[in-house]
Formats: structure tokens, sequence, C-alpha cells
């Protein structure tokens, strides 16, 4: 967030607001809320009188406060935050002590919103499980909390949303009953990353572009995540999940839509999630006799990252030995509208795979004749690539003619990187935060939105909720089965990116 030419802060200041936290005293609000927002603060998209409040079940101010400061030197140790700061940015804080599901805790709650430059404006973060969104939401309009007439109420859901169509429509009816929607905000970390907002600068912005953005010109797309961790500490909801719902549905997905949607009427959160909608409607069902030649699922088995040895997923601490949960998941999806017919669109993500990637990968068509047949080497296909992690950018790889008395070829990549230094670049989450906290919504999913997405997820799973066994796949390899037949068609099969 701030300017790399002089230093200036990029984005509007915002107005004060009580910033409250339920599940203050979790993982996440030590990760990634409490650094976003110190970052934040210092740079002055955080108004100073802000307020944060932390409500959580049982700890005292002190013992609260000193869990938070260990997280920041834990966890962002390049804030470089010593006591006096600390004690600086903690004079903010507040906290409320209580249980969810009971009135008390939210009347306590109306009691600590302050009143700032005659408003009385509050976002509410729920870093809590998904089974809590109802109950919290509940417990803000019983207590008149959501009530927008003195300031701004602003509810933050985390993923996943819902873990089915089903379940999803059943957690917007009853998030609905409680607030508006223009009050929640679906947030996707992913879509916060500086790279994917400048994915719709690069594609509405240069006028190069749009003219081949089409099936007359591109082969195939593919859109990835790759990462070298395993589930880490997340074993009793990665089973529950699976790399299918985790990364696909959510990240992946909404991902596809900025990479397939037609040009907005205008730059509003409405307009662009509108034309989202279209690209999620048009994605042609997968019929539950495709499944199998249209998707992937694999699990990763013991091997070695970086020289170092990797226990399999079944060896994971919390995970069944006989669990078929998907590590890997690979789906071939086709848009069918006037852009994009006959086009494939292959997402796929996976853990324990050799280096942690993402990008978007343009394939285009190759040229409808080749001048080259006589030297044996005939072109490649050209490709843009967005680099989405790390060295964010895009990198343009074309046919090139080798030095010297010949024509024949090589590949040659220009590369745009996104910011010259690594600093330059926002956390997601400070992006969302300050959109939150502004009243922007484009980079935040609609209910309709989730709900279509889940109807393209939903045979999917179906087709592979009793799986009994999986295909495994050596840790820090790409020796994936079936993702070389998923790709079968597709100019140069699959890629895989460097890192």
């Amino acid at each position: 967030m701030v300017d790399p030419v002089n230093g200036r802060c990029l984005g509007e200041p915002t107005e004060p607001t009580n910033i409250v936290i339920f599940g203050a005293g979790g993982d996440l609000t030590k990760r990634k809320l409490i650094p976003s927002l110190i970052k934040m603060l210092r740079c002055g998209l955080l108004h100073p009188e802000s307020r944060i409040i932390g409500v959580l079940k049982s700890r005292t101010h002190e013992a609260w406060l000193e869990s938070l400061y260990q997280g920041v030197c834990t966890y962002a140790p390049e804030l470089n935050m010593d006591k006096a700061q600390w004690t600086t940015f903690s004079a903010m804080c507040k906290m409320v002590a209580g249980d969810l599901g009971e009135d008390k805790t939210y009347s306590e709650l109306g009691a600590a919103l302050e009143t700032m430059d005659g408003h009385c404006n509050a976002m509410f973060y729920c870093a809590v499980p998904p089974d809590w969104y109802a109950m919290v939401a509940t417990g803000l309009k019983q207590a008149g909390l959501s009530d927008q007439k003195t300031g701004f109420r602003r509810v933050v859901i985390e993923k996943p949303f819902g873990m089915d169509l089903e379940s999803s429509k059943k957690l917007n009816r009853e998030l609905q009953v409680s607030l508006d929607e223009a009050q929640i905000y679906r947030i996707d970390h992913y879509l916060g990353k500086e790279s994917v907002q400048n994915l719709l600068v690069y594609r509405f912005s240069n006028s190069i572009l749009e003219p081949l953005w089409n099936r007359n010109f591109i082969d195939h797309i593919q859109i990835s995540a790759a990462e070298s961790i395993g589930i880490e500490y997340r074993a009793n909801y990665y089973e529950k999940s699976g790399a299918l719902r985790d990364m696909i549905q959510s990240h992946l997905m909404q991902v596809m839509t900025l990479v397939a949607m037609e040009p907005p009427v205008e730059f509003t959160a409405d307009a662009v999630r509108d034309e989202k909608i279209k690209v999620l409607r048009a994605v042609r069902p997968i019929e539950a006799g495709d499944v199998k030649k249209q998707t992937v699922a694999a699990q990763y088995g013991a091997g070695n990252i970086d020289g170092e040895p990797v226990k399999s997923y079944v060896g994971e601490e919390d995970v069944s030995p006989e669990s078929a949960t998907e590590t890997f998941a690979a789906a071939r999806f086709y848009i069918d509208n006037w852009r994009w017919q006959g086009v494939p669109f292959v997402l796929w993500t996976g853990k324990r795979l050799p280096g942690r990637v993402s990008e978007i990968v343009i394939r285009f068509r190759k040229p409808p004749f080749n001048l080259f047949d006589s030297q044996g080497n005939p072109p490649l296909a050209n490709a843009l690539v967005f680099r989405v992690h790390p060295d964010e950018g895009i990198a343009l790889r074309m046919n090139a003619k080798l030095p010297g008395l010949t024509t024949e070829l090589k590949r040659s990549v220009m590369r745009a990187p996104y910011a010259e230094d690594e600093g330059d670049i926002s956390d997601a989450y400070e992006v969302l935060l300050h959109d939150v906290l502004s009243g922007d919504a484009t980079l935040f999913s609609r209910a309709d939105e989730v709900e279509e997405s889940w109807k393209i997820i939903d045979p999917i799973l179906k087709a592979w909720e009793n799986k009994l066994s999986i295909n495994r796949y050596q840790a820090g390899s790409w020796d994936i089965e079936g993702m070389d037949e998923l790709l079968e068609g597709c100019e140069l099969g699959w890629h895989k990116p460097s890192y």
C-alpha cells in the first residue's frame, strides 16, 4: 500500500470505526488481522481514532494483549514492533469476554462501541468457525447492532461459504434474515492479492489484449495454485473439505470469472459481480458420466521436498489412515458463450508439490501455417502467463530466431514484473480490510455467486463422496496420474510451473 516512487500511501483513509473481531484469541487474528491493521495504521489507511474490540470467551485483557504481541513478533517480524510501539497500538484495543451464544455478550459489545466524529461505525469480523456465522448474525440483529442508523454496520465472514450447494443456500438464508445482503462481505483472501486485481487492469486498459481474448486465438487456459506445504494444523477442516472445496470452488473459480468476464459497464461492485455471475451461469454442467474424464483427484504420499523427507497425508496428525480425501484436484470446464465456446478452462491445485506457485496461463493457438517446417523445429504455441505468486507479474512466451546463419527457433520470454520490490506489494488482508472499511464490495462474493459456483462443483462432489480409495503421488513430484489425459488436445499439455 506504499507508493514505491515517493513513499506515499496508495488508497483513501477510512473513517473512524469500531473494528470488532469475534474469535479474537484465535490464530487468524494473530497471524493476519492484527499485523494488517498495524500496517494500515502506519500507512495512514486506518484512522487512528478507530477502536479494535476483541470478543473472546475467557481471558484477561492483559493476557489477550500479550498473546497478540507475541503473535506479531512471530508472524510479522518485519514490523519491528518494540514494546513502546506496541503500547501505543494496544491503547486502541478493548476486550469483551463472553460466549457468542449468550445475549449478554452482545449487550456488553453494544456498550463497548464508541461514537467517533458523530458516527458509530462498526465492522464485525467473524474469525470463528463457519457454524457460528448465523449465530453471530442473529446476536447482532437481536441486540440492535446491525442497525445502520448511527453509522455503517458491515459483517465479514471467511470461507467456506457452505460445504455444498444445499448448505450454502441455508447459510445465505440465515444471514439474510438478520442482515441486508449489502452488509455481508464474504472475504476470499486470494482476490485480495495485488496480481489478481491487476489482471483486470491488464485486460481492460490495454487495447492490445482484447482483440485476442477469445476462442479465435486462445487454445486453452490453465489456472493453478501449487503449494509445497502439507495441511499443517488444519486436519480437522481438511478431512471434511479436500482440495476441491478448499481451493477450486472458491479461489480458482473466482479467478476464472475475472479471466473470462465481459467488460463491465462501470468499475463498481455490482457491475463487476454482474459480469462474474454471467460467467458462472454459462459454465457447462459436468454430467455424472463425464466426471471421471473431466476431473482428477489424488492424495500425496511420503516423499522429499527441498531435500527434506515429508510424511504422507494419511500419516499426518488427526488424519484417518484410510482417508480418501484429495490433496490434489483438477477439473476441465467449458464456458458456453460466444467468446469462449470450445475453449477448455483447466483449474488445478495441490499440496506437497515441488514448489509454491500460482499462475494463470493463457495459451494461444499455433500459427495457421508453419513457414519453418524445413528446420524440423516448428514454432511452439505462444503463452501469456500471469504469475500470482511468487515474483508477481506477467511473462509473454514467444518464438524468436537463434542468432547466426539459421532460421532455427528458440523460445523468448518477455517479462514485466508487477513490482520491483516485493515490499511494495500489500498483503491481501490489508487490501480487503481497507475495502470493507471503505464500503467497496468489488472483491467480495455475492450470495448468487456463491450458489452458482456450488452448482458447478456439486456434481463432482457427489461423484467423489463415496470413494474408498484414491490415486497417490509422491510428495515433491509432478507425477500426477490422469493430468496428461485431462489436458489431452490442449496445446503443449499440462503446464508444470517453474518456481
